[in-house]
């Protein structure tokens, strides 16, 4: 059995759109993350992020490939494996209020995977087990029978990963989990699924597209652009020695909160030209040359494929070619 919790191997999740058009959400994807392991997964929005993130908890079927979960196919897991692969793998979604049944109280939501897997024997231990996740997270017993629009957006999200790990789930996949909240708010979120991934042993795949607070919960950082991995590394790695010309626009983009210090950065910022091209049908070569002053010929023929230069830092890019 593979020591991975998760192994992704050439993943491509496609979309027909009509008329003989393909939208290539994923496109040959591979990574892997250890137990333990947060690995952030990171790019401009509509990079094929998300849909990557679904595809490896099964709740987007394949296009091709292969996703294992402790050495088992996602995708063909059947009966009571299937079961337990839904019990052990959970998401966190990004609208804390879009992913909350407003019908429901929030004990009936926390207690919904509880019932589901037959995780209680009587009402007082299923409300024992409703009142401890609700105090994990940072909310009280008296939330228990009140609903979902009556939370901050903050709160909100705390009863989204209460929800999550009622099950006792070994794998996370956090989908942008604090984009809709307050900044204020953002840095507390991320410092608890922190603390819960120490207490509770678990693994994350955290989406997102702030490079800042990536960089502050993962132990290592996968780009993604228009549907392809470009670089993987670890995070102190990625931001010290970015090495693909897109993964270096995104951290010079990093905004600082020191007025001198972002006016005088001004003029080293990596500024792209042009739009992200379409990924419908997407032309040949890499995805990035449209927008990258280092493109050459081969990079209009040929797709550059991922690959080791040392350390475990992963690229694909034509300039390392000969490296």
């Amino acid at each position: 059995m593979s020591q991975n919790v998760l192994e992704v191997k050439n993943l491509c999740k496609y979309f027909e759109v009509g008329k003989g058009l393909t939208l290539k959400a994923v496109d040959d994807v591979s990574f892997e993350i250890a137990p333990g392991e947060t690995l952030g997964l990171v790019g401009e929005s509509g990079c094929g992020k998300t849909t990557c993130g679904r595809t490896c908890i099964g709740l987007y079927n394949k296009t091709s490939g292969e996703v294992l979960y402790k050495g088992k196919n996602v995708h063909e897991l059947k009966g009571k494996e299937k079961l337990n692969f839904r019990k052990e793998t959970q998401m966190i979604f990004q609208d804390p209020y879009a992913s909350l049944d407003p019908r429901m109280t929030v004990a009936d939501i926390v207690a919904e995977g509880l019932d589901i897997h037959h995780m209680t024997s009587n009402k007082k231990e299923r409300s024992e087990k409703i009142y401890h996740y609700l105090d994990l997270v940072g909310l009280n017993k008296e939330h228990a029978n009140r609903f979902v629009h009556e939370f901050s957006g903050g709160q909100r999200q705390r009863i989204g990963i209460a929800r999550a790990l009622a099950v006792e789930p070994k794998f996370l996949v956090l989908d942008e989990p604090i984009s809709a909240l307050d900044v204020s708010i953002q840095a507390q979120i991320v410092n608890l699924l922190i603390k819960l991934q120490k207490e509770m042993d678990l693994t994350y795949l955290f989406v997102a597209h702030d490079l800042s607070m990536v960089k502050h919960i993962s132990d290592r950082v996968a780009v993604m652009y228009l549907g392809s991995m470009v670089e993987i590394t670890s995070s102190e790695e990625l931001y010290k020695n970015p090495l693909h010309p897109y993964t270096q626009a995104l951290l010079s983009a990093i905004p600082i909160p020191d007025p001198e210090v972002e006016i005088a950065r001004e003029k080293t910022r990596i500024k792209l030209e042009g739009d992200v091209p379409s990924p419908v049908n997407p032309a040949p070569g890499c995805r990035f040359k449209g927008r990258c002053k280092y493109a050459k010929e081969i990079c209009s023929q040929c797709m550059p494929t991922l690959k080791d230069i040392g350390n475990g830092h992963q690229v694909a890019c034509h300039l390392y070619d000969e490296k």
